[in-house]
């Protein structure tokens, strides 16, 4: 898929927000600067978040829970982890059972972790335009392409 700007990112958002549910993982990889967190900003707009989300590079986890979204979410960014084992700290595990998880550099945990993920991979393309790729888990196939 392609989507030539940022308009179109933000808008694979708003369509993921149609139909993801509380379980749902979503992996988002690609480069700095790929739209990772354009597509979970047009997703948690959708969802009804007001202000504009921030990257979670930082907190690593930012949680937005009801009525400030219409599901509990995790935005989660593994960017600055080193090890694995700090899954446990962050309960992502117990988090998969009532709320939508967008992971940020899934990759930086073995891919097994995410086996049951939307996963989407961003590139650059030399226009300047996205490339997306997705990987689609049997939850999902009733669910994607996004109509």
């Amino acid at each position: 898929m392609r989507l030539a700007d940022l308009r179109a990112t933000l808008a694979l958002g708003t369509g993921l927000a149609k139909v993801v549910r509380p379980g749902d993982v979503i992996a988002l990889s690609g480069q700095l600067g790929a739209g990772k967190t354009s597509i979970a900003r047009g997703l948690l707009a959708a969802l009804g978040l007001e202000e504009e989300a921030p990257s979670p590079s930082f907190a690593i986890v930012q949680p937005y829970a009801p009525p400030e979204v219409r599901l509990p979410v995790l935005h989660v960014d593994l960017y600055r982890i080193d090890d694995p084992a700090e899954a446990d700290e962050l309960g992502l595990d117990d988090a998969r059972y009532d709320s939508l998880l967008l992971v940020e550099w899934p990759e930086r945990f073995d891919e097994s972790y995410w086996a049951d993920a939307l996963w989407l991979s961003l590139t650059i393309l030399p226009d300047g335009a996205r490339g997306l790729t997705a990987k689609v888990p049997a939850a999902w196939k009733d669910r994607w392409p996004l109509t």
